[in-house]
């Protein structure tokens, strides 16, 4: 018993010591410094063709906003005007307040929860919301209180948008690159973020639709295989 369990011990150590000989290779190979931006003045120029290209005038009188996020099993229709957001996921149902979460409601399988699950749950639903909203609208926050602007040169001698987040969200201190065509719209961005440990990730901005209220949103992203569909999108008043 002792040899077999020294034997699975054994195992279990050499595979961790494979994981992460594995992600010390995809660190130094892929992990890149945060690029040094210049020109904020011209970047200024940039982030207004990009919102011109994806109207931002449309999107400011956008009311509601419906998607969905992580394999369809985030939920979403955001109230822009109320600031209120349908949250909805597994067995549980929150109506997010943006404004006073303390007035928020929450439902697990359409019956109260106690007070605190209910806390708990206001500070999931919270977190869900801001890092699958960005998903959706990041180009319409490149403005945002708190955000900077620069232009960095990109590997195809193109200008790329840096915007650097210093203050807001749930992570303040990210900052994205962003490549446009030649019309303005966002075909991907490079990431800098907390969460993610490798810097300079690269994520596609995919299957621009014209909504029927005129602004334009994605609808999908890819991360190297991984693919990040935004479901049924929706924006309307």
């Amino acid at each position: 018993m002792k040899r077999l369990l020294k034997g699975i011990l054994k195992a279990i150590l050499v595979l961790l010591g494979l994981m992460i000989a594995v992600f010390a290779i995809v660190y130094f190979v892929y992990n890149e410094k945060v690029p040094v931006g210049e020109n904020p003045q011209e970047a200024d120029a940039l982030a207004y063709k990009m919102l011109n290209a994806i109207n931002q005038k449309a999107y400011e009188d956008t009311r509601y906003l419906e998607w969905s996020f992580a394999g369809g099993g985030h939920r979403y229709k955001w109230d822009k005007q109320k600031g209120l957001v349908v949250v909805k996921w597994d067995n549980y149902s929150v109506n997010l307040n943006l404004n006073d979460t303390y007035l928020s409601e929450v439902t697990k399988n359409n019956a109260e929860v106690t007070a605190k699950e209910a806390r708990d749950t206001f500070h999931i639903a919270w977190e869900y919301f801001n890092n699958d909203s960005f998903w959706l609208v990041a180009p319409f926050k490149v403005f945002d209180e708190g955000t900077t602007r620069s232009l960095v040169t990109l590997e195809d001698g193109s200008q790329g948008l840096m915007i650097s987040y210093n203050s807001g969200g749930s992570t303040p201190g990210d900052s994205y690159v962003w490549k446009l065509n030649e019309e303005g719209f966002p075909v991907n961005y490079k990431m800098w973020v907390s969460i993610i440990p490798i810097g300079g990730l690269e994520a596609t901005w995919e299957g621009w639709k014209t909504m029927e209220n005129g602004v334009s949103l994605p609808a999908s992203h890819k991360i190297g295989p991984i693919s990040l569909s935004m479901g049924e999108v929706r924006a309307y008043n």
